[in-house]
């Protein structure tokens, strides 16, 4: 079985967790970067990400066997204990995350250590870079970014004529409620028009990919008559009603570069 993690269960996550990373990892890292490990997953983390309820248990039979960690699209803190490994609880628990962030994202994130590496190369996932992080002790700790796509989109997504506003967006934007945008589409050639509440007059234009998911740059013309500059990447979800919510990163151009995420609502 496979549930949510509550806070009674911090004790558990935090042995499965630190018992495999002092038996595995051992075998592929230096000390210091075994005394990194613990310390990023330390109890105030974990603990952090269970009262965020993204923390999952497997048990077996009564026994807590592994946990993994779902943060939107990434898999996170993903351990079996030693004793219970080679038995297919791993495979478990990622077929669970990986169906989990399928429901919304159409990719799948993680950064790999070197003991689990094999383990992701062969359920498709692709190396995206190779980091190196310094620790305190000297040594230096090896992972690897990795990615994998999935298809959450049963239909391909056409946006032409659709009516979207801001349900959320961070400080450091412009658009709010009060901004309407129009979308259109050709084939995969996607563009809009938006203004409202900050916004004066604004123009958007990139691409769809076969997800549905936008890469576009944006340009706008605010209240104060200043003209900002900026990119963005959407990644949609199809709501209960039918109607499209968009998930966006995107960064400013200009003035400071900043960068925040957003959400949209199709109406």
């Amino acid at each position: 079985m496979i549930r949510l993690a509550k806070v009674k269960d911090l004790e558990s996550v935090l042995q499965i967790t630190h018992d495999t990373i002092l038996e595995i990892y051992s075998h592929y890292y230096a000390e210091g970067v075994v005394k990194f490990f613990l310390e990023h997953h330390s109890r105030e983390n974990v603990l952090l990400d269970i009262e965020n309820e993204i923390v999952w248990l497997l048990e077996e039979g009564g026994e807590m066997v592994g946990t993994v960690t779902v943060k939107e699209n990434v898999v996170n803190r993903l351990f079996i204990l030693p004793k219970y490994q080679s038995h297919g609880y791993g495979s478990r628990l990622m077929d669970f995350a990986e169906n989990k962030i399928a429901e919304e994202f159409s990719y799948i994130q993680m950064a790999s250590s070197l003991a689990a590496k094999e383990m992701y190369l062969k359920r498709g996932y692709k190396e995206n870079k190779t980091c190196r992080i310094l620790t305190d002790d000297g040594d230096i700790l090896i992972y690897d970014e990795m990615e994998k796509r999935v298809n959450c989109q049963t239909d391909r997504i056409n946006y032409d004529g659709k009516v979207f506003i801001p349900q959320s967006n961070t400080e450091n934007g412009e658009v709010d409620e009060d901004t309407i945008f129009h979308y259109f589409q050709e084939n995969d050639l996607f563009w809009a028009e938006y203004s409202g509440g900050e916004v004066l007059k604004g123009h958007m234009i990139g691409t769809v990919d076969e997800n549905g998911e936008l890469d576009f740059h944006y340009q706008h013309l605010n209240k104060d008559r200043q003209l900002r500059i900026g990119k963005c990447h959407s990644i949609p979800r199809i709501l209960e009603n039918g109607k499209i919510a968009l998930r966006e990163k995107w960064q400013w151009m200009n003035g400071d570069l900043s960068s925040g995420e957003s959400l949209v609502v199709e109406t």
